[in-house]
């Protein structure tokens, strides 16, 4: 198959659905088939990359992106408008079987468009943000004033598959449509040889939902002797952070933004990894922590049960004693830790990309039998080979 893939962001930028893209974009060029991704420009980033012997294409178009942590409106806005005719001219050239888009808002916006100036088939994989009533300290002003493009893209999709349940299950109260769970894929790394260290994790976006304040108020009072504290990320709670855990007279390490090799042995070295988000749809820190081993404590509301099932400690959302209860437990209890450690890898097995990529192809293959072939009106694109 030959699959148009669109994000507003790919790595080395964005957050959890960045790699997600990525992740599943090489497995399919693995698979042999071919991927066009089109995403948002950033810096010095080339506007093309090939990889994979060619098989996966990567055009960056120019955005006025300003981190690569985060996006604001007139960012993703500006995406929107400048891959359009890169898209477009794509699709002149090349003969695709489907159009898979990550994230109704903003990318939906830009994928319905193509669908109807070229008739491909349309998949989106909603993530969160994108769907109302997932975010409550992000877009609810934005969410009630596209609602009816919101409803339109929603329609337009010939296939939306949710990474968990509780997603899937929020979009349908806002529009009455199949969604097709597929959780997300994950390629369990080799077992670190990093030692393990007495040491307790929180690895995400720094944002008032992903709970990392619940953390710290939970560790005031402990007795840290011989651990360490680590909060990895970067965002708009890093100095509100930074001040808490002064005012609690904690010691915490603050790395900041950690990737690649870095973070996966920050995860292999770390114990126990906590992470008490207050709305999350399928954790990609979940998954890397569990693949490392970690002993994991996490909330158990939305999708955050999902990932984790029996191989971590749930407790309840604002729960300060019972989060606190987890961690000095866990502290105390290293057959424990080590027991959760190994259940953890086992649950990660589930997500195997063997099994997730099949589920993805079935999917594609239902989609794109559904359509006939398609032809671009070539006076759309001034001429897509000066592009491309």
């Amino acid at each position: 198959m030959r699959i148009m893939m669109l994000n507003y962001e790919y790595p080395p930028i964005g957050g959890g659905a960045s790699p997600i893209t990525r992740a599943l974009s090489e497995e399919l060029a693995r698979d042999g088939h071919a991927v066009d991704v089109v995403t948002m420009g950033y810096g010095k980033l080339p506007f093309r990359e090939d990889l994979i012997d060619g098989r996966l294409r990567v055009f960056r178009v120019p955005a006025l992106r300003a981190s690569p942590v985060r996006a604001i409106t007139v960012e993703m806005a500006s995406y929107v408008l400048s891959a359009l005719p890169v898209a477009l001219g794509l699709a002149a050239r090349h003969r695709y079987d489907l159009i898979h888009a990550h994230f109704l808002m903003p990318t939906g916006v830009l994928a319905v468009a193509l669908k109807r100036l070229t008739g491909l088939p349309l998949v989106v994989t909603i993530h969160g943000s994108d769907v109302p009533g997932y975010n409550p300290d992000r877009f609810k002003r934005g969410h009630r004033l596209l609602a009816p493009l919101w409803r339109q893209i929603v329609r337009q999709a010939d296939a939306i598959i949710s990474p968990s349940r509780y997603l899937g299950g929020l979009l349908q109260r806002g529009a009455d449509v199949p969604v097709d769970v597929i959780p997300y894929g994950f390629r369990l790394p080799e077992a670190g040889a990093a030692p393990r260290r007495r040491r307790i994790l929180f690895a995400s976006r720094l944002f008032p939902r992903k709970g990392a304040q619940h953390m710290l108020q939970a560790l005031a009072g402990v007795d840290l002797t011989g651990w360490d504290v680590v909060i990895a990320g970067d965002g708009p709670m890093l100095a509100p952070l930074q001040e808490q855990a002064r005012q609690l007279d904690l010691d915490v390490q603050f790395p900041g933004f950690v990737k690649g090799q870095e973070l996966q042995d920050l995860y292999a070295s770390s114990a126990i990894f906590v992470f008490p988000s207050l709305h999350d749809n399928f954790p990609v820190v979940l998954l890397e922590a569990l693949s490392a081993g970690c002993a994991v404590i996490t909330n158990n509301v939305t999708g955050m049960p999902e990932v984790v099932g029996d191989a971590g400690v749930l407790v309840k959302p604002h729960d300060i004693p019972g989060l606190r209860a987890a961690i000095v437990g866990l502290m105390g209890d290293e057959t424990w830790r080590a027991r959760l450690g190994e259940s953890a890898r086992r649950r990660v097995e589930g997500f195997s990309w063997g099994r997730i990529l099949a589920e993805h192809l079935e999917l594609y293959g239902r989609v794109a039998g559904r359509h006939t072939a398609y032809e671009v009106d070539r006076s759309l694109v001034s001429d897509p080979r000066n592009l491309l």
